[in-house]
């Protein structure tokens, strides 16, 4: 599945060097607004202790994490839904991306200038939402005068399920909320979809903040914590400039050690990364041979024929069974042939909902 990642932002709060820790794709991080002008595309291997387990195991040729994209987008302003700034082309960005990191300067640097003179992460949440949100109200305007006429009628059921979904959305944008707070059903979702709202999608709000708030937050964070509450929104606490002193370090060893030193237990990025896929309702299973071992990135609740599509069209199309074998049992025993000897491995069929870890193996016949 390719999963795309845009951090968002105001200028000069951090966006850069956080992309530049996350990603091999270097990005340029300087003081001064607008240092990014065009995105910057990264793809980033997703960090999970248990595929380095199964490797040991299994001792495979080839070790295959599953990666997420990242787009650093460049800097928003005040009046980017009218086509400020870079207006148009960021908030295009923004609609290609399936989760939104919300970066958040929540640190005091008088060396390090700030687009609006001071610092105040809730004000600057407030800047881009509301630009977000103005872009989506024109949006949702433009396909309620579409079928407004014909769904006052009440002939036209479609029209009429169209209109009352994008009116939802309309009521809950005026009041100054994002379209997430309109909490629309399963069934309302395909009647907004093809607006690809920009305040839709989930977040997670990024705060920045400086070395010694690193493990504790400070009163900025604690002010973001307290604006986002109602949002159902992931909050995480990272310092950008510490994480690219880690990222710059050559070896595991070398970085445990500074993480150590900080009293940390891993790198702020991969626990971006992991909430990052818990924003997006994802899962993990893997496919384990001594050729490759492999993990692969499915949503939450997908049955078998589904995460065997996500290897290849022709899994799903031909599906006969899954065998699989729970990541606890795998890894207590050893191997596949001790799980299987052990009765551990299970035979499942089309209507098996995939759990996080599974490891897989899939019949099918095309």
């Amino acid at each position: 599945m390719a999963l795309k990642c845009g951090i968002v932002g105001l200028p000069n709060v951090g966006k850069s060097t956080l992309f530049n820790c996350l990603s091999n794709a270097k990005a340029q991080a300087a003081n001064f607004p607008f240092c990014t002008i065009d995105p910057n595309v990264g793809t980033i291997t997703v960090p999970d202790e248990r595929l380095t387990k199964l490797s040991e195991l299994v001792k495979p040729q080839n070790i295959l994490p599953t990666t997420v994209e990242i787009v650093d987008i460049a800097g928003l302003v005040k009046g980017a839904s009218k086509g400020e700034g870079l207006g148009n082309k960021f908030l295009g960005n923004i609609r290609e991306c399936n989760a939104i990191l919300h970066v958040l300067r929540c640190f005091d640097d008088d060396n390090v200038v700030h687009v609006d003179g001071n610092v105040n992460p809730v004000r600057d949440k407030e800047i881009i939402d509301t630009e977000l949100q103005l872009k989506d109200l024109e949006s949702v305007d433009a396909k309620i005068k579409k079928f407004e006429k014909l769904a006052k009628t009440g002939t036209d059921k479609e029209a009429v399920r169209t209109y009352n979904a994008c009116m939802k959305v309309k009521n809950v944008l005026e009041s100054g909320q994002s379209a997430r707070a309109a909490q629309l059903e399963d069934n309302e979702l395909p009647y907004v979809a093809d607006l690809h709202l920009l305040t839709i999608k989930p977040v997670m709000y990024v705060c920045n903040v400086d070395e010694a708030s690193a493990k504790t937050g400070n009163h900025h964070v604690e002010a973001v914590k307290e604006a986002v509450k109602n949002e159902s929104a992931e909050i995480l606490v990272i310092t950008a400039q510490m994480e690219s002193e880690i990222a710059s370090l050559e070896t595991y060893e070398e970085k445990q050690m500074f993480l150590a030193e900080m009293g940390l237990e891993e790198p702020g990025v991969n626990k971006l990364i992991k909430s990052a896929y818990k924003l997006l309702k994802l899962d993990t299973y893997f496919t384990a041979g001594v050729k490759e071992v492999r993990a692969w990135t499915i949503t939450h609740g997908m049955k078998a024929p589904q995460a065997a599509g996500v290897i290849h069209t022709d899994f799903e199309k031909g599906f006969i069974k899954a065998e699989v074998i729970s990541y606890h049992d795998f890894t207590t025993l050893g191997s596949e042939a001790a799980c299987r000897d052990a009765g551990k491995l299970r035979i499942e069929g089309k209507e098996y909902v995939v759990n996080d870890g599974d490891v897989m193996h899939f019949r099918f016949n095309v």
